[in-house]
């Protein structure tokens, strides 16, 4: 099948304008190593923007003669697109929003090879290190805004949802929006799109001209989440363990929808990291909601958590069915909160210093066949340590679903397989089996094949 494509060539706008002949080398080096294949994945991937596909490996295939590269000027840079996806196009210009994006993606790709890679400065073995690294990619992304009161609510949750909990995440984000607070989602579409779409209708409404919808993607993923149009703030960070570390450190407040393993890995990667003992004291309002038909769903999570984690892990939530306007109090009581513990503390509004992420979070994950074996996914150990595993085992379950990498480890070697207590496991199983049961872990309309085996 053939898709419409279009050849243009863009000029950065008040960003980038000009790089030096050794950028444009690594950007453009095809080697292992090199910078091209990254810079063409995410460039192609933010292309997407609108189109109903979440699979890295069929957006890669479907448009195999895509391919950006740049033109050096004297008078600056141009990049040179041959065979983008039509759809990023209105009258053969390129859309303002995606156009932003995709300097995004040269901005951090370069970032990352020419400032943090190898740089003796940073190390990434410690969890401090690994802290800092976050901090740099953030601030050079001009994300970070040091004269802002807490304000920004992070939205977590499937790209795959029905048209009521979609429907649902605008009319929450409307709310946030109408009482002043900003947005910030992992960008794709569904409940990371819903939030903001709502929340650009609460700041029109206030004559609120600068509100901020800042996505946050990583190169695994980019690729089946393409950034939606309304963000204005895009980051990439260079895997999900920072990309989680991202929210945590620049939310105030988090907020759960409805989702899928993606959706079930970011709830056991905040529980861990709040479960932590030295976090016990630190405010963090989370709250869970979706529409009325949602309640079941959400009785799950809460009984699959409570069986995993425990009674304590739970107490670190509301639950909210079905009322916008009490998830937007519940977070601007929460987040005001945060502004007091911070201010009388010292700590930064736009960073959050003081929240401890264990080294366990923060360990890239290689979800191959082997280290998906060997997870350890017991009981006998701490609560958030036992969270982290847990997080690794869905994040295994995502990049099998939708990443390139991941599809093609499936398709070689079957299915990962996850081990565990027979208890946890027997959770975990009907927990997996709900989403695919409820069209979670695929658009509508697309079958669902496990990537997963759960051994009891």
């Amino acid at each position: 099948m053939e898709y419409n494509v279009i050849d243009t060539q863009i000029s950065p706008e008040g960003r980038l304008d000009v790089l030096s002949k050794a950028e444009v080398h690594k950007l453009l080096d095809n080697s292992h190593g090199g910078l091209h294949p990254i810079f063409r994945n995410c460039s192609l991937a933010v292309l997407n923007c609108g189109n109903n596909l979440d699979d890295g490996k069929e957006l890669l295939e479907r448009y195999q003669s895509f391919d950006i590269s740049i033109i050096q000027r004297e008078r600056g840079i141009k990049l040179d697109i041959k065979g983008a996806p039509a759809s990023a196009f209105v009258d053969n210009k390129m859309i303002k929003g995606i156009h932003e994006h995709l300097f995004a993606v040269l901005r951090d790709v370069l970032f990352m090879s020419e400032e943090i890679n190898g740089n003796t400065n940073f190390d990434l073995h410690s969890s401090e290190g690994i802290t800092d690294v976050v901090f740099h990619i953030l601030r050079n992304a001009d994300v970070l805004r040091p004269l802002i009161n807490p304000n920004m609510v992070v939205c977590w949750g499937g790209h795959s949802i029905s048209r009521t909990e979609y429907d649902y995440s605008k009319k929450v984000g409307y709310e946030i929006g109408l009482r002043g607070m900003d947005i910030c989602t992992g960008c794709g579409p569904g409940a990371m799109k819903g939030p903001m779409k709502g929340a650009t209708i609460g700041h029109a409404k206030q004559r609120i001209v600068n509100g901020r919808y800042l996505g946050i993607s990583e190169p695994g993923i980019i690729a089946a989440e393409s950034p939606n149009p309304i963000v204005n703030d895009l980051v990439i960070l260079p895997d999900i363990e920072k990309r989680l570390e991202a929210f945590v450190r620049v939310g105030h407040g988090i907020v759960i929808f409805p989702g899928g393993a993606g959706t079930a890995e970011e709830i056991l990667y905040i529980l861990g990291i709040l479960l932590h003992p030295d976090n016990a004291d630190i405010p963090f309002p989370l709250v869970f909601t979706g529409p009325e038909n949602s309640a079941d769903y959400f009785g799950q999570i809460d009984q699959f958590i409570g069986a995993t984690l425990g009674e304590k892990a739970q107490n670190l939530y509301k639950i909210i069915i079905d009322d916008p306007v009490s998830v937007a109090k519940e977070m601007q009581a929460g987040i005001k909160q945060v502004r007091e513990f911070r201010k009388e503390r010292g700590d930064a509004y736009y960073f959050n210093w003081t929240l401890k992420i264990d080294s366990e979070f923060q360990k890239p994950f290689a979800p191959t066949h082997q280290n998906m074996r060997n997870l350890k996914i017991h009981k006998n150990q701490d609560r958030h340590l036992l969270a982290a595993n847990l997080r690794r085992a869905f994040s295994g379950v995502v990049a099998g679903n939708v990443k390139d990498q991941g599809i093609r480890a499936i398709e070689k070697y079957g299915h990962f397989e996850i081990h565990g207590d027979p208890a946890i496991m027997e959770q975990m199983d009907a927990l997996l089996a709900a989403f695919v049961e409820q069209h979670r872990m695929k658009l509508p309309g697309k079958k669902y094949i496990p990537c997963y085996r759960i051994i009891k």
